[in-house]
């Protein structure tokens, strides 16, 4: 059909979409379906974007970077007034192509600088201080659980997991955990959620905060090892030293993806464990955890988004898109493709291609730090499993992060199961 979207009617399950209702965060699988099958091509006129939800086109696009650029990764979903954008300006923030919104010459050189530091070889070596920072955090469950009768893995386990390895792992000492998991999830509410606007200006002072602290850390003389280091040394493929203000967005990226984005993960393979009791009692096996985490990354990813736009007029799906446009790539959705993924609505550790899933992207824009954040929410889910067996979840209805690009239990309060439940 040219020039426009397949039709879908008032009754279809579309009904009046809204990508960042409460009914679409809380289950957004019916949506999902009803796209694949009547629209798979879609254009939302609320936010400006062309929903992409089958599994075949989502790859297609992630597989041709020249022709659906990434150009628009890091935009701001809402428009950010003028008093966020002054905050956002004293504090010297911009975030030029670095890594995921790079289509340039410089990313393929960057992305593989930040790969590096994710090695198979550097992830299993970091696999005891995973186990040491995940008994740390756990230290204080049982006597919890004994004391206010319950304990979120969430709040205090799951969000904070990542960024203590993380700032072990690069040798950060000089900030808490907890200012920078706070600096983390404000850039990701701040640019892709819809904050009001006073909203918008408070987070706009914590991203700020962030990015100056971040320049610090790449500006400091001291000399520092490690990635923020070798993106001090890096040469671009002219031979020029990289710039400050690409080496700070490189490290924007993959600071808010190794603390927020993996402890989303984690909190959402902690949630649907518990509710699990049987997975839960067989997570303490290291490669049923592995397999549980992949379910989880195809049916409920952290990540449930992604954007591109259309470098020329283009056809997906029988739909013609004309050049400029931008695109919503819905990566959860093509988790729960019926025509790749069989019984998608059940979690099956032991699905033949369950590492199939697009959740960490494909391509030369894949997340070069998959391998860590898989390895870190096994490592939980075992940690937690074996640390806490008698337990299960208190809430049924969890409150949920809805971003447009970023899904997960806010909450994973858990209470100790009772003989016989």
């Amino acid at each position: 059909m040219a020039g426009g979207t397949i039709p879908v009617t008032d009754g279809d399950v579309l009904g009046d979409l809204d990508l960042f209702g409460d009914g679409f965060v809380a289950d957004p699988f019916p949506v999902f379906a009803g796209l694949q099958e009547s629209a798979p091509v879609h254009f939302d006129a609320a936010t400006g974007l062309w929903l992409i939800s089958r599994y075949e086109d989502v790859e297609r696009i992630l597989l041709d970077p020249a022709g659906f650029l990434p150009d628009n990764a890091q935009h701001a979903v809402t428009r950010l007034p003028i008093p966020a954008l002054r905050v956002l300006a004293r504090a010297g923030f911009s975030l030029p192509p670095a890594l995921a919104n790079n289509g340039g010459r410089s990313h393929t050189g960057l992305r593989r600088l930040v790969t590096r530091f994710f090695s198979a070889a550097r992830v299993s070596a970091a696999v005891p201080l995973i186990e040491e920072t995940a008994r740390e955090l756990l230290t204080g469950a049982d006597r919890e659980l004994d004391a206010q009768g319950r304990y979120d893995l969430a709040a205090d386990y799951a969000r904070l997991l990542p960024c203590r390895v993380m700032m072990r792992m690069l040798g950060i000492e000089e900030v808490a955990p907890d200012t920078l998991v706070e600096w983390s999830d404000a850039a990701l509410e701040l640019f892709y959620g819809r904050p009001d606007p006073e909203r918008q200006v408070a987070l706009a002072g914590l991203v700020g905060e962030f990015h100056q602290w971040l320049t610090g850390q790449v500006t400091d003389g001291a000399a520092r090892q490690g990635l923020i280091g070798a993106l001090r040394e890096h040469r671009l493929p002219d031979g020029t030293p990289l710039d400050v203000p690409t080496a700070v967005a490189a490290c924007f990226f993959v600071f808010i993806a190794g603390q927020s984005t993996t402890g989303q993960l984690i909190a959402t393979v902690l949630r649907t464990g518990c509710a699990d009791p049987s997975a839960w009692a067989r997570a303490t096996d290291d490669v049923f955890a592995r397999n549980w985490v992949d379910e989880v990354l195809r049916r409920e990813p952290p990540v449930t988004t992604w954007r591109r736009v259309t470098a020329r007029d283009t056809e997906l799906s029988g739909v013609r898109i004309p050049a400029g446009a931008e695109l919503l790539l819905l990566l959860m959705g093509t988790g729960s493709d019926p025509s790749v993924f069989p019984q998608p609505e059940r979690l099956c550790p032991q699905r033949e291609n369950v590492r199939r899933h697009l959740s960490f992207g494909a391509g030369r824009h894949r997340c070069p730090g998959a391998l860590l954040a898989r390895t870190e929410a096994a490592t939980a889910l075992r940690t937690a499993a074996t640390a806490l067996p008698g337990i299960r979840l208190l809430d049924d209805d969890p409150d949920m992060l809805g971003l447009l690009s970023f899904r997960a239990p806010r909450r994973v309060r858990v209470v100790r199961r009772q003989p016989g439940c």
